[in-house]
């Protein structure tokens, strides 16, 4: 899938990630979320016409928009919004709409701009996590006041802010007062990343405002929900999987086998515990074609 003409130079001009913010991320990565500073505050490829482009062009499983009027926490998929996505882009301001572009890698120029940015901190990542795997982008655009529903993503993930502003209130990604085990384990069996939503939680939540100029720093399986502010928003959210993240998958993988033969069995540890012997024994299974995951 090519990019248009217009957008073949997709490289930002100068680094955007300067070295203080580097150096923040290296003392907080893996597991504290935390604020980072980006000079990728505007882009060709981060115009709304040129998302409305690529969005039409994606396939349709790259796309998922639905209305914006939301509660924090919803059963299932979100409602359609009666709109298309080209339509939902362009009229952003007055949709009362939340769309995501998934898998932007698929085009060039998205691909470039993508890797561009993970190879700035590629150093900083693999000196904790080992080989950074799958790069993936996903680009949010959100109306005024709309809500993205309470979820986790099995991603590391850094969300920058290009336009517009929101808050994510995230939550501790080990705490099973806010997901239980079993939900872990049904997502990394093919269930949903949209959770139960208690109004209790939200005492415990710590909320990231960010701005453009400012990206933030989700941990993989870290629930959170977000509210955008007034104005139309635009996100870019740069991810990429550990072999540490894959066992964290696969060992809750094995534990539903486990749980689903009457055991009780123990929640896979976080980073730096490394899960070897249950997501070695899940793969193992997935290879002798004894799973559905």
């Amino acid at each position: 899938m090519n990019a248009p003409a217009r957008f073949a130079d997709s490289t930002p001009a100068s680094a955007v990630w300067d070295a203080p913010a580097r150096a923040r991320f290296a003392a907080n990565y893996p597991e504290t979320p935390h604020i980072l500073s980006h000079n990728l505050t505007s882009h060709p490829l981060l115009e709304l016409e040129a998302l409305a482009d690529l969005a039409e062009r994606l396939p349709v499983t790259s796309v998922e928009y639905n209305r914006g009027d939301l509660p924090i926490g919803v059963d299932g998929k979100p409602a359609s919004n009666g709109l298309t996505i080209g339509e939902t882009i362009r009229k952003v301001a007055e949709a009362q709409s939340w769309a995501v572009l998934k898998n932007i890698e698929q085009v060039p120029a998205y691909e470039a701009l993508l890797l561009g940015l993970l190879e700035e901190i590629r150093p900083e990542i693999e000196a904790a996590t080992g080989a950074m795997l799958t790069p993936q982008g996903f680009i949010f655009v959100s109306s005024p006041n709309s809500v993205t529903p309470f979820h986790f993503d099995p991603e590391h993930n850094i969300l920058l802010q290009i336009r517009g502003s929101k808050v994510m209130t995230q939550f501790p990604a080990s705490d099973t007062r806010f997901v239980p085990d079993e939900a872990h384990e049904a997502y990394h069996t093919g269930g949903p990343r949209e959770l139960r939503w208690d109004e209790g939680f939200l005492a415990h939540g710590k909320p990231f405002p960010i701005g453009p100029g400012e990206a933030l720093f989700v941990p993989v399986m870290a629930p959170h929900f977000v509210q955008n502010g007034p104005a139309p928003s635009v996100s870019l959210s740069i991810t990429w999987r550990s072999e540490w993240s894959y066992r964290e998958s696969d060992a809750r993988a094995f534990n539903a086998i486990l749980r689903a033969r009457g055991y009780k069995p123990k929640a896979p540890g976080r980073w730096p515990t490394e899960n070897f012997a249950k997501a070695y024994a899940f793969r193992l299974l997935r290879k002798l074609g004894l799973t559905k995951a």
